[in-house]
């Protein structure tokens, strides 16, 4: 079964807001090419609705929601799960995954990152 992954962020109508996620959704493609990577947005962008009917036509049949917010506030509470039970039906596989905030691995990146622009000032 073709594995689909879709990134989901807040979303704004300044396209500049968009391109640190435009940048992640390339990598995650390029370290997982064997699945069908798309980005979408609460507001603003493809939502979710749209970006899960493209890969269902690209013959995806399982596919991983991750959202992309550093916590777990009333979008990922609250309107994710809602989103991701609407878009359930036969021989789709949807699963939502915790807010990638949440992942000690992104946690110690973001506190690394900060501290080693602290060294180079």
């Amino acid at each position: 079964m073709k594995e689909g992954i879709v990134l989901v962020a807040h979303g704004s109508r300044d396209p500049e807001w968009s391109r640190p996620f435009e940048r992640i959704a390339a990598s995650l493609a390029q370290k997982l090419p064997a699945a069908s990577v798309g980005l979408a947005y609460l507001e603003h962008g493809p939502s979710l609705e749209e970006v899960v009917t493209a890969l269902v036509a690209k013959g995806v049949g399982s596919i991983r929601v991750v959202p992309v917010f550093l916590g777990q506030g009333g979008h990922v509470k609250d309107d994710l799960p809602r989103l991701v039970n609407q878009l359930r039906r036969p021989g789709l596989i949807v699963s939502l995954e915790k807010s990638i905030g949440e992942q000690p691995v992104v946690i110690e990146a973001i506190a690394s990152a900060i501290s080693a622009v602290r060294k180079d000032a």
